[in-house]
């Protein structure tokens, strides 16, 4: 495991890279220890999921991973104040149950009278500052009555009272009535989205056994970086890794990892989701194309966050697994630095 050099003001993100092997995941039980499936777990809540592979997996992953429209995530949008969620019942079945964040400006932070810390990087031009305050809503003094509880009720009328908009999950059974019902939620489901097949300059995925023999960081820091800059321009879909790409090497000078004369033309397809997406979901469904997806055949599955910085900073994991691979994996992981 490795990680990319120091961040600068104009590189707010760290970058480590783990090459490993993991055992056969257990159908039963999803793993939650151990890479890849802690570093999944450890994620916010997942604004994107892609999963990319070739063309001669495509039925089986229409078969075991996108087949059944029940399984895709679905949350709830609704428009709230943050007192509502503090009240009565809503309060009592699902937020009592959580961590409140809150990232204020100077002004409504001093108005509302929490204690909190700076937040985010010093020094940078341009941008104003922000305080952050966690509040447990487990602890025994979150209760109507006590101090700390008041006190922030104190908050939500004088500071924070004006109605937001709230993305909802909830991963436990729904409540009968429903708390949320009355705040006319809108339900929005997750479905997949396959992109067309194109045909794709592939790289050699699998790393050099020269890299692996020598165990040097600095060639294997030299291929993880080649290949997920090769992976995230797939997922953006660009021109730049089409077999058909004749861009002028002056406006580009990107080019395919590796020697020209040693890479493949392949046909890939990508999955994505796109919403308010749990990290359990992700780790599932890494799990169902560990499964699902025989071991000859390359994928991968890449999950980006929410940004929760000024600047748009967000988290990122990449998951791949090579060709041939009898548990072999590369894993990215992008943390932000709030």
């Amino acid at each position: 495991m490795f990680s990319f050099p120091k961040p600068s003001v104009y590189q707010s993100s760290k970058c480590s890279v783990t090459y490993g092997v993991m055992s056969h995941p257990d159908p039963r039980k999803v793993p939650s220890k151990g890479k890849p499936w802690s570093t999944l777990l450890a994620q916010d809540f997942v604004h994107r999921v892609d999963l990319i592979f070739p063309d001669e997996v495509l039925q089986l992953v229409r078969d075991n991973i996108v087949g059944n429209p029940s399984r895709a995530p679905t949350f709830y949008k609704v428009i709230m104040s943050l007192g509502q969620i503090l009240e009565g019942d809503f309060f009592t079945e699902y937020t009592k149950a959580g961590v409140l964040t809150l990232y204020l400006d100077k002004e409504t932070y001093e108005r509302a009278g929490l204690v909190g810390q700076p937040h985010g990087a010093k020094g940078k031009r341009g941008l104003k500052p922000r305080w952050v305050m966690q509040l447990d809503l487990r602890s025994p003094s979150m209760v109507h009555g006590k101090k700390g509880f008041d006190r922030l009720v104190y908050a939500c009328k004088n500071a924070l009272s004006a109605p937001v908009t709230w993305l909802f999950y909830s991963n436990s059974k729904t409540p009968i009535p429903d708390p949320l019902s009355r705040h006319y939620p809108t339900k929005y489901t997750s479905h997949p989205e396959v992109s067309e097949g194109l045909l794709i300059k592939i790289p050699s995925i699998k790393p050099p056994p020269t890299v692996l023999g020598r165990r040097s960081s600095l060639e294997l820091d030299d291929f993880a970086t080649d290949i997920y800059e090769w992976l995230s321009l797939l997922r953006l879909e660009s021109p730049r890794v089409n077999v058909d790409d004749k861009i002028d090497p002056y406006l580009s000078g990107y080019t395919v990892p590796g020697d020209p004369d040693d890479g493949q033309n392949q046909r890939l397809f990508r999955v994505s989701w796109q919403g308010f997406i749990p990290p359990s979901w992700t780790q599932q469904i890494l799990a169902d194309a560990v499964l699902s997806l025989p071991s000859k055949s390359w994928f991968s599955l890449s999950a980006t966050s929410f940004a929760r910085g000024i600047t748009g900073d967000s988290a990122d994991c990449t998951f791949l697994r090579p060709p041939n691979s009898l548990g072999d994996y590369f894993l990215w992981d992008i943390r932000r630095h709030d």
